[in-house]
């Protein structure tokens, strides 16, 4: 086997899908050790992301000033200083036997607002804005890079959605290849379209704006629903209104009403479900230079954690959710 690099991505013979072999990331403090006592919350005198620079991190990419005085710095963008996916030569597919393996070439980014113990849900709608434009300021400049196909967005808040620093950051990870979830969500929505000559998504936000049942918010460009086929608890979809498949290229009166709508969701749930753990996602279409993919349609999910998978979840990838969708939207739309 070829000399052990930084990371690696391997194939799936089977599906076709990669993973990620990152084992430099192991280099993280406590990356392994499981203890029930573990404090969640960090102390800002001890928070790397409190000043970034003085904790030892690269200077920022971008970022945007804070309109208050007491403070240089509202967002800030860095590299991540243990990254899955490092800046290289893009990368040729190696066979190993019957699998195929490629460096692990890309880039991986955080992105941090400035207070220690302001989530997204308790900013205000000017203040989320920015974060959404500093997610597409990144996303375009990421995509001009050479070896990227797809640049993934997301923000991990608690523990039990992943996130091993309690100061709300989010991430951007650039990498070669289209990642399986991703991969099944263009295919279907693809072969939809075919069929039916409709976008899928454009079908179900039809539906559910004449429903109104599974709908938690609405404005003029946006709407949040518990999709019909949540996979989680409280599971919410927040989606433009009019057909569009690239995040990136959203205008800067849609971003301030996809931020609202955003931080509005995530108000609801925190409020219904007091501050839960939850992972959020940006689904858009590959890096559009790659392919022309208007069929599909780009979305946010957020996936509050309210249950553990076990056996059969894990051995089928059938999601049992406890909870009716359409309960969950009734008792989410309650919160103010």
């Amino acid at each position: 086997m070829k000399k052990r690099s930084f990371s690696e991505l391997r194939q799936d013979i089977v599906s076709g899908d990669w993973v990620a072999i990152a084992t430099a990331r192991a280099k993280r403090p406590h990356a392994f050790i499981q203890s029930r006592v573990r404090q969640w919350y960090q102390p800002k005198a001890t928070c790397p992301f409190e000043d970034p620079q003085e904790f030892g991190n690269k200077p920022p990419v971008l970022l945007y000033p804070r309109v208050r005085p007491k403070h240089d710095w509202w967002i800030q963008v860095i590299p991540n200083k243990f990254p899955v996916f490092h800046p290289g030569v893009c990368p040729p597919e190696i066979s190993y036997g019957p699998y195929k393996t490629m460096e692990g070439v890309g880039f991986h980014e955080v992105v941090i607002t400035r207070d220690h113990d302001r989530t997204i849900a308790e900013f205000n709608d000017f203040e989320t804005e920015l974060l959404v434009r500093a997610y597409q300021e990144r996303y375009m400049a990421l995509q001009e890079e050479g070896c990227v196909t797809y640049i993934s967005i997301f923000h991990n808040w608690g523990q039990a959605a992943g996130a091993t620093i309690y100061h709300p950051h989010s991430q951007l990870i650039a990498i070669p290849v289209i990642p399986g979830d991703v991969k099944d969500s263009l295919t279907g929505s693809e072969r939809f379209f075919k069929k039916y000559k409709q976008c899928a998504h454009c079908v179900m936000t039809k539906w559910e704006r004449k429903e109104k049942t599974r709908v938690i918010y609405e404005n003029e460009e946006f709407i949040a629903v518990c999709p019909f086929t949540s996979r989680t608890a409280f599971e919410i979809v927040v989606s433009p209104k009019t057909h569009s498949a690239n995040f990136e290229i959203m205008s800067g009166e849609s971003r301030g009403l996809f931020a609202q709508a955003l931080r509005t969701s995530l108000l609801k749930l925190s409020k219904a479900l007091r501050n839960p753990s939850y992972n959020f996602f940006i689904h858009t279409a590959p890096c559009k230079k790659r392919s022309d993919y208007r069929f599909y349609h780009w979305h946010v999910e957020i996936l509050p954690k309210t249950a553990i998978w076990a056996g059969f979840e894990i051995g089928t990838g059938i999601e049992v959710n406890a909870i009716r969708p359409e309960d969950a939207a009734s008792f989410l739309r309650k919160q103010k």
